[in-house]
């Protein structure tokens, strides 16, 4: 007795399961990596801005030598999103202007509060892009293995700043749990507009 061959509609529904369905609305592949990269870049020159902010207020402090640190970080990985996002032909976002100012008065507007507040606003931000880059890793998956691996170890560096900063008495500053909540939701509200400007 023969085994039935598997009818042609059958193997085409079961390939259409193997990928996931998109919805109404999604981005294409292409856009979304656009976007993921935009948002990135943005988010990696905003860094460095807080720093350089950070910096302007506390050189010369006990906190320069770990923002110093945290920030030549910040900087390597700006200068590899530069390079991607020139070879990918991505569109940088538009608030470049808006994020230059912005992140440098949250770095000195912190540092000018305190050394502590200083350090919650590095652990707020940190958390935030830590968690950014982690979506996008499971979202990238085996279709850029390169780019996964690369945003994967940006992260667990962004989660060493956030622990160095914790470890800096962040959690010690006056007013810690609103301020650090304002600090996320600013760091999301950035994302988002850059993400589409």
């Amino acid at each position: 007795m023969r085994a039935a061959k598997p009818r042609p509609g059958r193997r085409r529904r079961a390939s259409r399961q193997a990928s996931p369905r998109r919805l109404p609305g999604d981005l294409e592949a292409g856009a979304a990596l656009h976007r993921a990269l935009r948002v990135d870049q943005a988010g990696e020159f905003g860094a460095v801005q807080i720093y350089k902010g950070q910096l302007a207020v506390l050189a010369g402090t006990a906190s320069e030598a770990p923002i110093r640190e945290m920030a030549d970080a910040e900087r390597a990985h700006l200068e590899a999103l530069d390079q991607l996002v020139v070879t990918r032909g991505v569109r940088p976002t538009a608030l470049v202007p808006l994020w230059r100012a912005a992140g440098f008065l949250l770095g000195a507007g912190s540092a000018l509060l305190s050394e502590r507040h200083a350090m919650a606003t590095t652990a707020a931000v940190e958390e935030v892009i830590d968690e950014h880059y982690r979506r996008q890793v499971e979202r990238l998956g085996p279709d850029e293995p390169a780019l996964a691996e690369l945003l994967a170890r940006f992260g667990d560096e962004e989660r060493a700043h956030r622990e160095a900063a914790l470890a800096h008495d962040a959690a010690a500053a006056f007013g810690y749990r609103p301020f650090s909540r304002a600090v996320r939701a600013g760091t999301r509200l950035a994302i988002w507009l850059s993400e589409r400007l």
